[in-house]
């Protein structure tokens, strides 16, 4: 079956470094749009970061150009989601999104805390 699972959230301080992960299964990886996507307390799910099936296309919500990289190894059926210069305002929930053919595939998501 199709599973996404989503590793490397944690708690941080501000300006720190973090790099998400999403490993893939029971589709086949490199025919998906794969995307990142947060949801903070309180507010709707939004779109974080997107990735094309072959990785050569990106694209970012202007709240994270520049700080954030989304990337993706389809020999390992992973996409990354490089997090830099953390902000308390990045605190949410990351989930990975997997899209192609009508199908829409979720994780289950990881937590990313920004405090001190």
């Amino acid at each position: 079956q199709v599973q996404l699972v989503e590793s490397g959230g944690g708690l941080v301080q501000p300006g720190g470094s973090l790099r998400l992960s999403c490993a893939a299964s029971g589709f086949t990886f490199s025919r998906y749009t794969m995307s990142w996507y947060r949801q903070a307390p309180g507010k709707e799910r939004e779109l974080v970061a997107t990735v094309s099936s072959a990785g050569g296309s990106t694209n970012y919500d202007d709240s994270v150009k520049g700080r954030f990289t989304i990337s993706r190894d389809n020999a390992k059926n992973t996409v990354y989601l490089q997090i830099n210069s953390l902000k308390p305002e990045d605190t949410a929930v990351y989930y990975c999104n997997a899209a192609g053919y009508g199908y829409y595939y979720w994780g289950q998501g990881t937590q990313v805390t920004v405090s001190s």
